[in-house]
């Protein structure tokens, strides 16, 4: 084995693995940060997997299907994703709360994050949804295949200008974020030239348009192609497409903006420099494969015994969903995503979502809002019949253990708890009438669920 090839495998065998406790609340954190969240009972079967079992029956799903009844809208009627006003959204909500594979959905969302691409600018629902399909086919495979399928997506081609690029006109926009956003990084050391060779080594993609079906026929068509010699990154060819897609793949920068960014979808402290080292080993020495720096990620230490990490709205919502068996059944969730801050389909630019904004003063209430649409159709609707359901009385400690249990019984820490407790007391305190003590533990449950779903436990993972 050649010598180079020997030390590279042996520091991508050098990342460290967590071998600290892998019980439920392990489990139930892997479960969010590579998923959307336990149902009842999964966060105890992925802990009697241990470890490496649990990261494994998620990063090598044995099957993709979708269990539960199919998505409607509020008057119970079927889904228009390809038409109507906010059911693309529901079409892929739905994907997550049902899926038998929440980390393909996962990193679904993650390529849809990392190669942001807006319906503001496509026009065309059914342009996202195939993207979407392309970057789910992708999403744990080869990360040079998925940027090659994503630079001839049609979705893409139109975001970024891909099909107004010729040789008679080339057009820097996709070129540049190609390697800023999606390969290299903005400080890479490439050059305004590279930027420039590179967007004529992309032209020869185009489309047709007509009034009415707007932009189809995506193609690449050789005439419009410039064939002349490029120089990318100090290389003279006569680079075409997938040159461009390879040349910045194989790039020395390009380990390791790989492995920055894809850690920071997963663990919110900066990677330590011994493990950016050893994962861009791994990946090179993988041929540039997902899978395998996402195993490394998902075992890592600095996901169990690192700081909590806020969860994305849609991961919120689908999560209490999850925790609710409850499907897509109304179509709110599309204006409420919206309200939490994050709208799939429909990232705020090719940078995509701004992580430190996901909780604010604004975005807050989107989350507040989700958590009483999710939990309205099995809340407490007669609080007078709650305490002869639940055995005639109640104490503060019964009442969040029944209010933890309706989300299948969360992990939450001490100082929470005490919150929650101190507040089912003060409940009891001012129930100072017959009526008020008949009627204040049911409304006391109601409010019991909607501040554990709000809580900042549950907020993060």
């Amino acid at each position: 084995m050649p010598r180079k090839t020997q030390r590279s495998r042996r520091a991508a065998d050098a990342v460290p693995v967590h071998g600290g406790p892998f019980g439920r609340e392990q489990a139930e954190r892997l479960l969010w940060r590579a998923g959307f969240g336990p149902r009842p009972g999964q966060a105890e079967a992925f802990a009697a997997k241990g470890l490496t079992g649990a990261v494994r029956a998620l990063t090598r799903p044995g099957s993709q299907a979708l269990v539960g009844p199919a998505p409607t809208d509020a008057e119970g009627r079927p889904i228009a994703p390809r038409d109507a006003w906010g059911h693309d959204q529901l079409w892929w909500l739905d994907r997550m709360v049902r899926s038998e594979a929440p980390l393909v959905e996962r990193m679904t969302l993650v390529w849809h994050d990392w190669f942001a691409t807006s319906l503001d600018g496509v026009g065309q629902q059914r342009l996202m949804l195939e993207q979407n399909a392309t970057l789910r086919t992708h999403a744990l495979g080869s990360f040079r295949a998925l940027a090659r399928a994503v630079t001839r997506d049609p979705a893409m081609l139109l975001w970024l200008s891909g099909s107004s690029n010729s040789r008679w006109a080339p057009n820097e926009n996709y070129a540049r974020e190609l390697m800023e956003l999606f390969t290299l990084g903005a400080h890479a050391g490439y050059t305004e030239r590279d930027v420039r060779e590179q967007a004529r080594a992309l032209t020869g993609f185009r489309n047709d348009w007509s009034a009415g079906r707007g932009p189809h026929r995506f193609r690449y068509d050789p005439k419009f192609h410039d064939r002349t010699e490029k120089r990318v990154f100090g290389r003279r060819g006569r680079y075409g497409w997938k040159d461009a897609v390879d040349l910045s793949v194989h790039h020395r920068a390009h380990p390791r903006f790989f492995v920055r960014k894809l850690w920071s979808a997963f663990v919110p402290t900066p990677i330590p420099p011994r493990t950016e080292r050893a994962l861009a080993a791994r990946y090179v020495a993988g041929g540039h494969e997902i899978r395998p720096v996402l195993e490394a990620i998902l075992l890592h230490p600095a996901l169990y015994a690192g700081p909590r990490m806020v969860k994305p709205p849609v991961v919120h919502t689908v999560g209490m969903l999850r925790a609710l068996g409850r499907g897509i059944d109304t179509d709110a969730w599309a204006w409420l995503s919206g309200l939490g801050g994050q709208t799939l389909f429909r990232p705020p630019n090719v940078a995509g979502w701004d992580e430190t904004r996901w909780l604010d003063t604004a975005t807050y209430r989107g989350r507040w809002l989700a958590a009483g649409y999710a939990s309205e159709r099995t809340r407490v609707a007669d609080p007078k019949a709650y305490l002869p359901s639940v055995g005639g009385s109640e104490t503060p400690d019964e009442a969040v253990d029944r209010a933890l249990a309706f989300w299948a019984a969360p992990t939450i820490s001490a100082a929470t708890r005490q919150r929650l407790v101190a507040f089912a007391v003060a409940c009891e305190t001012v129930a100072d009438e017959k009526w008020k003590r008949q009627e204040y533990p049911g409304l006391r449950q109601n409010a019991l669920r909607m501040l554990i779903a709000t809580s900042p436990d549950l907020q993060t993972s």
